[in-house]
């Protein structure tokens, strides 16, 4: 897996931190311990908990997420558990031991469901597939670190990929009806899924400065500018993730008033995205702050 830099990143839960990780953590799902003996194939979790104002710990793709009791304060113990953990993974060890040939499938169950953009269709998964937004535009950057989005490629109508938390957003070309191919596509993703697969061995280098951006802006910007983030985290994004899509703060330009966000998914390049910004989100904007933004412009990720 190679050497693990940690990051610190606050949530919106005042009792619980994540430490994001540079590389891949585990292959498939996520696991939850409330307790060392709930820990015995995570010798990390396991280390973690005796620390004693340590109460669960969740970990996932790129990240674990320990959530404390009260007798401390994050900002007195989180540079130390950043630490201890990057220091574990220098040390070669897994964050969990999973089993190399699982005796049976996961129970999975994949669903697709239309989008507002005609080109694009999401398919939502009972399981976590990656906590970092991960866009593909074709089989060569794909090949570099997702054996999920390459081998989705080898469907010669497949055009580009986004896979996020607990979904796939495929973008077809228009050779072909979604009638046609939807349920193909499901039950490939769903055997994929099954077979314990590896979903992204590695994030690209694009990805991994994408997510510690998008940490720097959650703990760094002040102002409007960390306002503009708040609102589209609380009020936007969930909704443009319902649709395939996501929504990211990119700029805030404090002469113009100008803010610039990045759309991947569904979102990019959907004919009725502008009118969604113009409509929507700018609207939405400009009523929560008042005289402090005057446009918003969209990006193609």
């Amino acid at each position: 897996m190679g050497t693990a830099t940690i990051t610190i990143q606050s949530t919106n839960n005042e009792t619980i931190v994540k430490f994001v990780s540079t590389k891949p953590l585990i292959n498939r799902g996520s696991y939850e311990y409330g307790n060392i003996d709930e820990a015995k194939n995570s010798p990390l979790a396991q280390q973690l908990f005796y620390l004693p104002f340590v109460k669960k710990i969740f970990i996932t793709a790129n990240f674990i997420a320990i959530q404390r009791f009260d007798i401390v304060t994050w900002n007195d113990v989180q540079e130390e558990v950043r630490e201890h953990i990057e220091a574990y993974f220098k040390e070669g060890k897994p964050a969990v031991e999973e089993a190399k040939n699982p005796t049976k499938s996961e129970p999975i169950e994949v669903y697709a469901e239309a989008t507002p953009n005609p080109s694009v269709m999401k398919f939502g998964t009972t399981r976590t597939l990656t906590s970092t937004d991960i866009e593909y535009k074709n089989i060569e950057e794909a090949s570099k670190s997702s054996p999920l989005a390459q081998a989705l490629f080898s469907f010669p109508f497949v055009k580009e990929i986004f896979i996020s938390q607990n979904y796939v957003s495929i973008t077809k070309y228009d050779v072909v009806e979604w009638s046609d191919i939807h349920s193909e596509l499901r039950s490939f993703i769903r055997t994929f899924l099954q077979d314990g697969k590896v979903i992204i061995e590695k994030f690209p280098e694009q990805n991994e400065k994408k997510s510690t951006e998008r940490i720097e802006i959650s703990q760094n910007l002040e102002g409007t500018s960390a306002k503009i983030v708040d609102i589209l985290d609380e009020y936007i994004r969930p909704a443009v993730a319902s649709d395939g899509g996501n929504i990211a703060f990119k700029s805030y330009d404090e002469n113009s008033k100008v803010v610039s966000v990045i759309l991947q998914g569904a979102c990019s390049g959907c004919p009725s995205s502008t009118a969604t910004l113009k409509n929507g989100i700018e609207m939405m904007l400009k009523e929560m702050l008042p005289h402090q933004v005057s446009e918003v412009i969209a990006i193609n990720g």
